[in-house]
């Protein structure tokens, strides 16, 4: 089965200091805060509001989760919800559970968004599937969410 992806829209999500919880039983927990930003896309753009988080885990093998919520406000003041979760790789720590330093090339981060919005303009936002990518930004984060067609 191939998939036909289009993109739906890329945002850049401006994050506040880590609040790093620590070492878990599952491993190293941070809260990043999500204190604004801005989106656009065909058909869709605004910005993001300030009040969200990413709740993020770094196990010993490398591999992460990522789980973030936070709120969309388009252009015309619609507010959209967004959970956006997945999963990262970093192939060569330089320390252990440390992403800073980390080549950019040596870590791939891939999300499943899902979004809840009311009314008709934007309800093809809740009635497809999604997937995304997770960069880093000078400000944050910088996402692009692609629609599965």
């Amino acid at each position: 089965m191939d998939f036909r992806t289009e993109l739906a829209m890329k945002l850049i999500v401006y994050c506040d200091q880590e609040l790093e919880i620590g070492q878990t039983y599952t491993g190293v927990r941070r809260v990043v805060p999500i204190i604004g930003g801005t989106f656009e896309g065909p058909g869709v753009n605004g910005i993001v509001l300030p009040g969200g988080a990413d709740w993020n885990l770094t196990r010993s093998d490398g591999t992460g989760e990522v789980w973030a919520r936070y709120t969309l406000q388009a252009n015309d003041g619609a507010l959209i919800s967004v959970i956006n979760q997945g999963k990262s790789y970093i192939k060569s720590l330089t320390k252990k559970n440390d992403k800073m330093g980390t080549p950019e090339e040596d870590v791939y981060i891939y999300t499943t968004p899902s979004f809840e919005v009311s009314g008709e303009k934007y309800s093809w936002l809740n009635t497809n599937m999604f997937i995304g990518t997770l960069e880093p930004h000078p400000k944050g984060v910088q996402l692009h969410f692609f629609r599965i067609v």
